[in-house]
């Protein structure tokens, strides 16, 4: 390694005259050209496949949201059939929009937003299959006289970022 930096070092020693200006400059202080073509080594090979790379990535960025539009717009055609095959026949037979189901699985198995896709919020619905459990029975039962005696209240809670809890 010290051999080549004594090369370096021994440039500084070797002086030229410029054949354009006549100044006489230094070996190490050239800013070399050379007008042929040079051969290509691994480094350029590389640079090259940087370069396209970042063209690549330049190219996504600007596609990204419309390409997640699409994506989502894709996923969105697809829930009703996923959610419709997901419910049980006696399910299927209403007529909902699949989006406005939401699931809870107990005590009941779902509740049903009708118009909510719409932004146009008609009625809710509470949908469970009948049952042989008796306890399962009672709970129900006791959802049905909670709502029909208007025993219930609208909250609105925020959970803060340290995980406490504030009704508003």
């Amino acid at each position: 390694m010290s051999s080549l930096l004594n090369v370096f070092q021994s440039f500084r020693q070797v002086l030229c005259i410029c054949p354009c200006c006549g100044e006489m400059l230094r070996l190490s202080d050239l800013h070399m050209k050379y007008s042929g073509k040079a051969a290509k080594t691994w480094l350029d090979t590389y640079d090259s496949k940087l370069l396209s790379l970042e063209r690549q990535e330049q190219t996504f960025s600007e596609k990204e949201q419309e390409i997640r539009n699409k994506s989502i717009e894709r996923g969105r055609k697809k829930v009703p059939a996923l959610v419709n095959k997901c419910l049980c026949p006696e399910f299927k037979k209403l007529e909902y929009n699949p989006y406005d189901f939401k699931a809870i699985m107990h005590p009941v198995e779902f509740i049903i937003f009708n118009g909510l896709e719409n932004s146009n919020l008609q009625d809710i619905t509470f949908l469970t299959r009948k049952t042989s459990d008796q306890e399962q029975k009672r709970v129900i039962k006791s959802i049905g006289k909670t709502l029909d005696n208007g025993d219930y209240e609208w909250k609105v809670s925020r959970i803060t970022m340290d995980g406490k809890v504030k009704f508003e």
